[in-house]
């Protein structure tokens, strides 16, 4: 019996530390993209043709002259 009385405020502790940091994340943006990184280990980054990430600048659609 005299266990329970460090246990359930040990427990409490936790569950609020747990609380704090899951309401941190949260706040600070960790969960806004779920999707890219799993569809990041699809594609080789050491492919130098790899271009489906990449865009363009405006003005700039058509690959320059060779000279």
């Amino acid at each position: 019996m005299p266990a329970l009385y460090i246990m359930i405020p040990a427990a409490l502790v936790i569950v609020a530390i747990a609380l704090y940091v899951f309401f941190w994340a949260v706040d600070s943006g960790q969960y806004d993209d779920l999707d890219s990184p799993a569809h990041s280990i699809l594609f080789d980054d050491q492919d130098p043709m790899h271009q489906a990430a990449v865009k363009p600048p405006r003005g700039e659609d058509k690959a320059p002259p060779d000279a």
